[in-house]
C-alpha cells in the first residue's frame, strides 16, 4: 500500500463488486499509459499504483534477511493488492515457492483479466506462484504450511486496520500464529503506512533482529517495513 496519490483529477470507478467482506472497487485516475489505479474497500482507501517502492522493499528486505544457505526459500505474500510485491518476488529467481493469499476474487480477476495486469507483470502465471483465495487471518490460523518468509500487506498498518478482525493479527496471539508459520530462522516482514513503536515492542517480545525500514513519501510520515526473525 502507498500514500494516496496527489493527482487531483476526479477518479473514475471502473469496477465495483460486492464480496464476502463488503464492497471492493477499482478506480482509475487519468487515461492512457499514464493512468493510475487505486483499490477501495468499503469506502476505505487501500492502495494505489502511484509508487511501489515500499511494496517491493517488503519482499526484497525479507529475501535479503534470509539466513545464508537457506535452500529453496518459500515466501507467503499476504495480500495481492496492485501486484507490486508479487511482481518483485517473481522477478527474483531465488524464491522457489511463492504463495499469495488474497481474500477478494475481484482483485485476482483485475490481475488476470483486467486493468491491474500490467502491474503484476504476468507473475500469476509463474509456475512457482500459487494464489490462495482466503482471508489471511483465518488462513494463518488453519494452515499447517511453513514458510521461510511471510510478507504481509493487508492493512494500512498495525495501528490502522482495514477490517476489525485483522487487528488481532498484530497482537500477541496473532504474532504467535505467524511465528508458527515460519521455519526456524524465518523472516516476518510487515508493511505499514506509518511507524509503530508499540508494534516494534510486541515483535521484540517474540522475535529477534527486529528492524524498521523507512521509505519517504511525498507528503506525511514515511511508509515503513517492519522486519523480524524467528529464532533459528
Amino acid at each position: 500500500m502507498t500514500a494516496r496519490m496527489t493527482n487531483e483529477a476526479p477518479p473514475v470507478t471502473v469496477d465495483r463488486r460486492d464480496g464476502p467482506h463488503g464492497e471492493v472497487a477499482l478506480r482509475r485516475r487519468g487515461d492512457g499509459p499514464d493512468a493510475a489505479y487505486e483499490i477501495i474497500a468499503n469506502g476505505c482507501f487501500l492502495m494505489d499504483t502511484g509508487d511501489g517502492r515500499s511494496e517491493r522493499l517488503l519482499v526484497n528486505a525479507a529475501m535479503d534477511a534470509l539466513l545464508p544457505g537457506t535452500a529453496e526459500p518459500s515466501v507467503l505474500i499476504g495480500g495481492l493488492g496492485v501486484g507490486f510485491s508479487l511482481a518483485e518476488a517473481a522477478a527474483r529467481p531465488g524464491w522457489a515457492r511463492i504463495t499469495v493469499v488474497e481474500r477478494e476474487q475481484a482483485v485476482v480477476d483485475w490481475h488476470r483479466q483486467g486493468h491491474l495486469a500490467p502491474f503484476s507483470r504476468g507473475a500469476l502465471d509463474d509456475p512457482r506462484v500459487e494464489i490462495v483465495l482466503a482471508d489471511l487471518v483465518g488462513h494463518i490460523r488453519t494452515t499447517r504450511e511453513t514458510f521461510d518468509a511471510l510478507c504481509l500487506d493487508i492493512d494500512n498498518g498495525p495501528d490502522w486496520t482495514v477490517t476489525d478482525d485483522n487487528s488481532g493479527l498484530y497482537g500477541p496471539t496473532g504474532l504467535a500464529a505467524l511465528h508458527t508459520r515460519l521455519t526456524p530462522g524465518g523472516v516476518l516482514a510487515v508493511w505499514s503506512a506509518q511507524p509503530s513503536a508499540p508494534f516494534e515492542e510486541r515483535l521484540r517480545e517474540r522475535f529477534t533482529d527486529v528492524v524498521t525500514l523507512e521509505v519517504p513519501v511525498d507528503r506525511g510520515v514515511p511508509d515503513v517495513v517492519h522486519i523480524a526473525r524467528r529464532k533459528a
